[in-house]
């Protein structure tokens, strides 16, 4: 496990020195707050590409189980009130049926968020370890030299350095700064899935056990992130943050796209979709222009000009 998280870090590393560089060649300062802020904005960017075809994996299968949410409710409540080993493994086996005829599992939609993890957790101990002066001295991790590891512990976003944490801070300023990461980060992980469970389902799925475990979902992790976000350095508020407002949009794409049926997003879709047909027959429906034909041997007659009056 330690040879993987080392494996880990050091790709963060690479990915957050390469966007350091390119901004660096742009003219922007190795010293500066803003430049290691869009670097770790660039290894969001990089992370989350390359999770897209995970991301539609994790659409479908919520999707899918949205979809079975009566039936699963069906074999709960048929065998409801039953605590013998044949009734459970009879329930089980429905279940499992179920979930094979549909082809998802209650995991796949999990996916994404346990692949970020590990990342998650990469970036803390780089930010936390390894730009940390040992005895004064930087030592550097990897692709990051002992420079630049100075310049990262000493980079500052707004008068806070990146590498700080509200926890673990001494000055007001950094306090601030991260007071204000940490509401932003708990806010739009609270909207990312109030914006899935509400907008992108249908009225069974918000009913049952199920629609309680994502009610729960929707509130603990917020208040899991209240918690631990004193903790996290600045540099990792800006990476959960700026994945949260990625996982908006690509919900946002979706949910405009393609919603589930049945849900209210789709009931939006459709009406959306009726009013730019209305929109679109209207700028069609042209007057037909009326053409007077000639009879074949009528002369034409000619008009009379008005005379001068003497």
């Amino acid at each position: 496990m330690g040879t993987i998280m080392k494996w880990l870090e050091t790709g963060v590393s690479f990915i957050l020195v390469g966007f350091e560089k390119v901004f660096e060649f742009l003219g922007m300062s190795s010293t500066s707050g803003i430049t290691w802020a869009l670097a770790i904005v660039g290894l969001v960017i990089t992370i989350r590409t390359l999770l897209i075809p995970l991301f539609v994996r994790q659409i479908k299968a919520t999707r899918a189980q949205q979809i079975i949410a009566p039936d699963l409710k069906k074999i709960q409540q048929k065998y409801k009130g039953k605590k013998d080993q044949a009734s459970r493994e009879a329930m089980s086996r429905e279940t499992m049926a179920l979930y094979q005829k549909h082809k998802t599992n209650p995991f796949a939609s999990c996916l994404p968020i346990i692949i970020q993890a590990p990342i998650f957790f990469s970036l803390f101990r780089v930010l936390r370890y390894h730009l940390q002066p040992v005895d004064g001295v930087f030592e550097g991790f990897g692709p990051i030299t002992s420079n630049l590891a100075r310049d990262a512990f000493n980079a500052e976003l707004f008068g806070a350095p990146i590498s700080q944490s509200f926890n673990g801070a001494e000055v007001g300023t950094v306090k601030w700064v991260a007071a204000l990461l940490i509401v932003m980060m708990v806010s739009t992980t609270f909207l990312t899935q109030r914006q899935i469970t509400r907008k992108n389902m249908p009225k069974a799925a918000l009913e049952g056990p199920q629609a309680q475990t994502a009610k729960l979902m929707m509130y603990a992790m917020p208040f899991v992130f209240v918690l631990s976000g004193p903790f996290f350095p600045i540099g990792v508020l800006i990476y959960w943050t700026t994945t949260n407002v990625w996982t908006m949009g690509q919900q946002y794409y979706v949910l405009r796209r393609n919603p589930t049926p049945g849900s209210e997003a789709e009931r939006r879709y459709k009406e959306r979709q009726r009013l730019k047909e209305q929109q679109h027959l209207g700028l069609s429906e042209d007057v037909p222009e009326v053409v007077v034909e000639e009879r074949p041997g009528q002369r034409q007659q000619p008009k009379r000009k008005n005379r001068r009056r003497r």
